[in-house]
């Protein structure tokens, strides 16, 4: 499944949107995918944006079982979305002009829709082997 929210051109991400977004992508779970979230263990990969961390947004998270992965302050090697979906996102939105945020949004529909689900599996079985890799040089940059 997935969920993205898209934001105002006016407006930016506070601990109070997230907190909003958590709770749909929680419903939307709940919905789809029960099993997931009534599985103990849940994990939550998200990166350490103030939002993200806020006290608010962390006891969310524990109030509805989801277990955070620690993310180092700036971790480039531990992004595969850096490097996996946005770069394809980057080749599939190539030379395209939008006129609104309106063909925007549809051109990023598009591409999340004709992508298949070994596309995703692809690009989170990288964080896997970028973990270990990681791990394996006690937190030190490698790439």
């Amino acid at each position: 499944f997935s969920l993205y929210i898209f934001l105002n051109p006016s407006e930016t991400i506070t601990a109070d949107k997230y907190f909003q977004q958590i709770n749909e992508m929680h419903q939307k779970l709940q919905w789809l995918r029960p099993a997931l979230v009534n599985r103990k263990g849940s994990i939550l990969l998200h990166n350490n944006a103030w939002p993200h961390v806020a006290l608010s947004t962390l006891q969310r998270l524990n109030e509805l079982g989801y277990e955070t992965l620690p993310h180092p302050p700036y971790s480039p090697d531990l992004l595969p979305t850096n490097y996996h979906f946005f770069n394809h996102l980057d080749s599939f939105l190539c030379g395209r002009c939008f006129r609104n945020q309106g063909e925007a949004e549809t051109a990023f529909n598009d591409f999340i829709t004709s992508r298949s689900p070994e596309f995703y599996a692809t690009g989170i079985n990288m964080l896997v082997s970028r973990w270990q890799k990681c791990v394996d040089s006690n937190g030190f940059y490698f790439d």
